[in-house]
C-alpha cells in the first residue's frame, strides 16, 4: 500500500475571519480559512485549498493585479509570499506588528501595509526566490488611532488611509510638487472606508454611523472640479491653492452600524455591510439606492466586489458564511456555510463521490468529494449529530443524534423519509447499517442498550441488552453476519442479529473501549482502548492476534492552561476513531491531538504520522510553551489586548441587579486541535478527518516522476514509440506500464484504434490489469472520449471477468474509483439531457422529416427515370420498325 498521502483539500469551513479577495479575472474568490487559503472557482464549481500554512489565523490577504503574487498575513504579522500560479511559498517575512490592512497598487509595483497607526510602503517582490525580496520604500504616520482601511488611486500615485480617529488622510508614494499630505475630517464615528472616484475628481468616505461624504477637489474659492494629481498654476507660474470640499453628505439608515464597505471603479457602486446582516447597494455620486437585502442573522464582516462589478462577495465570521451575489439578476452565485460548531462525524458514500458530515450544531451536510461544495444541508435534528452512515446504493444517508432519533434522508428527493425512535427517550451516540441496507442499529449512552429497526417499515425489531456502560461504537461485519459493539464496560460484544439463540461472543479488554472497526474481508476486528492501545482480534476464533502500543504516537502538544508538560500529561493519549484501509493492509487512527497515525497491520509498526494543523491559534499545537506569554491574568494568547477580535455585544452587562457574575457563555476560549473521526475512501486513494478546522482530505500524491515496474534495459521511450509506429499496440502499452511514465501511457492508449480495442483487451496481461483500470479512471475524469473509454472497460471486464471476480477484494478500490467516474459522467450527461429534452425531441423529429423527404425525393427520381426509359424504348422500337419497312 502506498503511504505518500498529502494534503488535498479542506471542506466544511468556507470562511473564518479576514478579508475576501477576487482574482483579476473575477471568476474565483480567495477566502481565509483558519491559517489556510481556499480558492472557490465560481465558474467551474470547484474548491481548492492552498497547501501552504501560516503560523496563526490569517488576518489579511492581498493579491497582485496580475494574479501572480499572494500575500497572506496572520494575526501577529507573519507574512507568506506565495506564487499563486504555482501554489508555492517564495518567502517568509515578519512585519513585527498586527496588520490592519494591506493592498497592492493598481500597477503592481508597490504594496502598502497598515501597522497600528503607522503606514509602510514596500516594493513588490519578484516571482523567484531571493535573499531579501521585501524592500521598504517609505514610512508614514499621522493618525491618532488604529487604521481601518487603505485604498489606492487609479494611477497608483496616491493612497487613502482611514482610521478610528474619524479622519481620512491622503498620502503620495513619492514626493510630488504641489502636494502635501492632506487630512479629511467631518465624521462623528470611526471611518470604515474611503475611495477615489475613477476620474479622481472626488473622494467617498464612509463612517460606522452610515454617513457618506462626497468630497471634491477644487481651487480655493472656485466652484470648479479638478482632477486630483494635476496641480494648476497661475499666470506667474505659481501653484494655485487647492482644497478638498465636502459637497454632499448622505446617510444610509439601516438601524445598525456599518461593519464593512467596498467600492467598484467599474460600475461606480458602493456596497455597505451592516451589523444586523443587511447589505445595501448605492450608485455614486448621486447616492441612488439600487437595492438592499438581509442575508444573515449576524454582522457582515467583509465585502468584496469583482473587477467587472457584477458579483458581490460577503463573509460573516460568526456563522461561517460565504455568499456571492449577482446584483443585476438578484441571484446567488455561491451560498456556502460550514458547521457552526465542531464537526463530529463523517462517512463516505459507497462510490466515494459524496462525504456526509454531522456536527454539534445539529446539522447534517453532504459534500461533493470532487468539487468540495456542500450541496444539501438537513436541519431536522434538534441536538448534536453523533454518527452518520450511508446505506447500500449511496442514495440514503442515516444520522444518529443526541435528540433521541435516528433519521434517514433521501439524496434523490432531499427529504427525511424515516424517523427511528426508541420507546423511552435516550441519547444515541453510535450507528451501524447492515450491508443490505435493511437493518439499522444505534447504541445509546444512558440506558446502555442497542436498538434495532427495519429500514423498510421503520418499526423497532429488537433491543440488545448486556452492556454495563455507554455504547461507544457499532460496526456490522462487511458480510453482514454479525454486529460488533464496544462499550465503556471494557468489552466488545459480537451479536448475531438474525439468530438470537446463539451465544453472544464477549471480547474482554483491560480498559474502556472507545472505537472498533472491521477489516474489509470480515476476518479481523480492531478496537482502541483508553490506555492508547489498538487490539486486533480474529473474528472466527475470538482470539487476540496482535496489539499496537500507540500512546506515544498519538500524544499531542501542551495546552495553554496545562500545568504539566506534554510528555507528562495523560489527557488525549488514545484513539477515539479507527478505520481500515480499502485493502485492509493498514489502520488509520485519530484522537484528541494534532496527529493522525497510519499503521501497517502485518508488522504493527507506524508507517506515517500526519499533523492535521500547524495553526498556533489552536490550543494543543505547540509542544512547549513560552514562559514570556504567561501573565498574572493568565496566558497572553487568551487576552484580547487591542479589541480587534472582540464583539461589543458580548461585553454588554445585561445581568440583573445584585448578580455578581455575567453570562458564562460569553467567555472566549481558544479551540482545541483534535480529530473526532477518520475515514478511508472506498477507492483507497484518499482519507478524510473531521478536525477542529473542518473536513481535511488527504490524497495520494500523483506527481511521482519515475516509478518503474518490472523494468529491463530494452524498455525505453524510443522503443515504445517505435512499437506504436509499427502497429504493435499491445507490446507498446505493456512496456509503457512497465516504464510507468504517464505521458507515454497516454500516447500509447490514445493511439490504439477503436476497432482494435476488443482484440487488444483479450490478450492484455492480467498482471497489469489493475494499473490499466486505475489509468482509465484517472483519464476519464478529464477526457471527453467517453465511448472510447467505455469500450476499454467493457472489453476488459468481459474478457477478464473471472480474474476480476477472484481478486475482487484487492481490485475493489480501483473498481469503485472506476464506478464513481462512470456514475459522474452518467449524471452529467443525464443533467444536460434533462435540461434539453425538448430541444433533443425537436432535433430528432427534424431528422426524421429530413430522412422522409429524402426518401420521397428518391422515389420521385426513380419514377421519372422509369418513364424516361420507357420513352427511349418506344423510340428505339419505332426506329427498328422503319428500318424493317425500308429493307422490305
Amino acid at each position: 500500500m502506498k503511504t505518500d498521502f498529502k494534503f488535498s483539500n479542506l471542506c466544511g469551513t468556507v470562511y473564518r475571519k479576514g478579508n475576501l479577495v477576487f482574482t483579476p479575472d473575477g471568476n474565483s474568490i480567495l477566502s481565509p480559512v483558519g491559517n489556510r487559503v481556499t480558492v472557490f472557482d465560481l465558474v467551474n464549481n470547484k474548491t481548492e485549498t492552498l497547501p501552504c500554512e501560516n503560523k496563526r489565523d490569517i488576518r489579511r490577504l492581498a493579491l497582485s493585479p496580475n494574479g501572480n503574487l499572494l500575500l497572506s498575513v496572520d494575526e501577529l504579522g507573519q507574512t507568506l509570499l506565495i506564487n499563486f500560479r504555482r501554489r508555492t511559498v517564495l518567502h517568509y517575512f515578519n512585519l513585527k506588528d498586527k496588520v490592519r490592512d494591506i493592498q497592492f497598487s493598481p500597477d503592481g509595483k508597490y504594496f502598502v501595509v497598515a501597522l497600528g497607526r503607522n503606514i509602510q510602503v514596500w516594493r513588490s517582490p519578484g516571482y523567484t526566490r531571493e535573499f531579501a525580496p521585501f524592500e521598504l520604500h517609505r514610512k508614514y504616520s499621522g493618525h491618532y488611532d488604529d487604521i481601518t482601511h487603505i485604498s489606492w488611486s487609479p494611477d497608483s500615485r496616491f493612497f487613502l488611509t482611514s482610521a478610528k480617529d474619524m479622519t481620512t488622510k491622503i498620502f503620495s508614494v513619492n514626493p510630488i510638487e504641489g502636494f502635501k499630505p492632506t487630512t479629511l475630517t467631518g465624521h462623528r464615528y470611526a471611518v470604515v472606508g474611503s475611495w477615489f472616484s475613477k476620474d479622481m475628481r472626488a473622494i467617498y468616505t464612509v463612517s460606522m454611523d452610515g454617513a457618506i461624504c462626497v468630497r471634491r477637489f477644487r481651487p480655493h474659492a472656485v466652484e470648479e472640479d479638478l482632477t486630483f494629481g494635476e496641480f494648476p498654476r497661475d499666470e506667474d507660474g505659481d501653484l494655485v491653492r487647492t482644497v478638498w470640499i465636502t459637497t454632499e453628505r448622505h446617510y444610509a439608515m439601516q438601524n445598525a452600524k456599518v461593519q464593512s464597505a467596498a467600492f467598484s471603479w467599474a460600475t461606480g457602486l458602493l456596497v455597505l455591510g451592516f451589523t444586523n446582516g443587511v447589505f445595501g447597494i448605492w450608485e455614486m455620486p448621486d447616492f441612488n439606492m439600487v437595492h438592499s437585502l438581509s442575508i444573515s442573522r449576524k454582522k457582515i464582516n467583509t465585502v468584496a466586489i469583482n473587477p467587472s462589478g457584477e458579483w458581490l462577495a460577503f463573509g460573516s465570521s460568526a456563522l461561517g458564511q460565504l455568499l456571492v451575489w449577482e446584483w443585476q439578476s438578484e441571484t446567488y452565485v455561491l451560498k456556502q456555510q460550514g458547521h457552526f460548531y465542531d464537526m463530529a462525524c463523517i462517512a463516505y458514500s459507497g462510490d466515494g463521490q459524496y462525504v456526509a458530515t454531522g456536527g454539534d450544531d445539529a446539522k447534517l451536510k453532504v459534500w461533493n468529494a470532487l468539487s468540495g461544495y456542500c450541496f444539501i444541508t438537513f436541519t431536522e435534528h434538534t441536538s448534536a449529530v453523533t454518527a452518520v452512515h450511508f446505506s447500500k446504493g449511496s442514495q440514503v444517508v442515516l444520522s444518529a443524534s443526541l435528540d433521541g432519533t435516528v433519521r434517514a434522508f433521501d439524496l434523490v428527493r432531499y427529504r427525511n423519509f424515516r424517523i427511528f425512535t426508541s420507546p423511552t427517550p435516550v441519547q444515541f451516540t453510535s450507528l451501524a447499517v447492515d450491508p443490505s441496507g435493511e437493518i439499522v442499529c444505534a447504541g445509546c449512552q444512558d440506558s446502555f442498550e442497542i436498538y434495532m429497526w427495519s429500514m423498510q417499515t421503520g418499526k423497532l425489531l429488537d433491543v440488545l441488552s448486556g452492556h454495563e456502560g455507554p455504547i461507544s461504537g457499532l460496526a456490522f461485519r462487511p458480510d453482514g453476519l454479525s454486529l460488533a459493539s464496544c462499550s465503556w464496560d471494557m468489552t466488545v460484544r459480537l451479536w448475531d442479529v438474525f439468530d438470537r439463540s446463539k451465544i453472544v461472543e464477549r471480547l474482554d479488554h483491560n480498559h474502556e473501549v472507545l472505537a472498533i472497526a472491521y477489516r474489509p474481508d470480515s476476518k479481523e476486528l480492531c478496537a482502541s482502548t483508553l490506555d492508547g492501545q489498538i487490539h486486533f482480534w480474529d473474528v472466527l476464533k475470538a482470539s487476540p492476534t496482535g496489539t499496537i502500543e500507540g500512546r506515544r504516537d498519538i500524544a499531542g502538544g501542551r495546552k495553554a492552561n496545562d500545568r504539566q508538560t506534554a510528555e507528562n500529561s495523560t489527557s488525549g493519549k488514545c484513539f477515539n476513531s479507527l478505520c481500515y484501509s480499502a485493502d485492509g493492509t493498514a489502520v488509520l487512527g485519530g484522537g484528541n491531538s494534532k496527529y493522525v497515525c497510519l499503521y501497517d497491520r502485518q508488522s504493527n509498526i507506524l508507517l506515517r504520522k500526519f499533523q492535521v494543523s500547524q495553526n498556533q491559534s489552536l490550543d494543543g499545537v505547540q509542544e512547549k510553551l513560552n514562559s514570556r506569554n504567561m501573565t498574572e491574568a493568565g496566558p497572553a494568547d487568551l487576552i484580547d489586548s487591542d479589541g480587534i477580535d472582540s464583539d461589543t455585544e458580548k461585553h454588554v452587562d445585561r445581568s440583573l441587579p445584585g448578580v455578581k457574575s455575567n453570562d458564562k457563555s460569553n467567555r472566549v476560549l481558544r479551540p482545541e486541535v483534535r480529530t473526532r473521526d477518520v475515514k478511508f475512501a472506498p477507492t483507497g486513494r484518499q482519507w478524510a478527518a473531521a478536525s477542529t478546522e473542518g473536513l481535511i482530505i488527504y490524497s495520494l500524491d500523483e506527481t511521482l516522476v519515475f516509478d518503474p515496474f518490472e523494468l529491463d534495459e530494452n524498455v525505453t521511450p524510443e522503443t515504445i514509440q517505435a512499437l506504436v509506429r509499427n502497429g504493435d499496440y499491445l507490446r507498446a502499452l505493456v512496456n509503457a506500464f512497465r516504464l510507468n511514465e504517464t505521458y507515454l501511457i497516454r500516447q500509447v492508449y490514445a493511439a490504439v484504434p477503436p476497432t482494435d480495442v476488443q482484440l487488444l483487451t483479450k490478450d492484455f496481461p492480467e498482471a497489469y490489469l489493475e494499473r490499466l483500470f486505475k489509468f482509465i479512471a484517472s483519464v476519464m475524469e478529464t477526457s471527453q472520449l467517453l465511448e472510447y473509454h467505455l469500450h476499454w472497460v467493457s472489453g476488459l471486464l468481459s474478457n477478464h471477468g473471472t480474474f476480476v471476480k477472484t481478486r475482487s477484494v484487492k481490485l475493489q478500490p480501483v473498481l469503485r474509483m472506476l464506478q464513481r467516474c462512470i456514475l459522474r459522467m452518467h449524471q452529467d450527461i443525464g443533467t444536460v439531457c434533462d435540461k434539453n429534452i425538448y430541444s433533443l425531441d425537436y432535433l430528432l423529429v427534424q431528422g426524421k422529416r429530413v430522412q422522409e423527404n429524402e426518401q420521397e425525393s428518391d422515389k420521385k427520381v426513380t419514377m421519372d427515370d422509369v418513364l424516361a426509359a420507357s420513352d427511349d424504348e418506344d423510340e428505339s422500337m419505332d426506329v427498328d420498325a422503319s428500318q424493317v419497312s425500308v429493307h422490305a
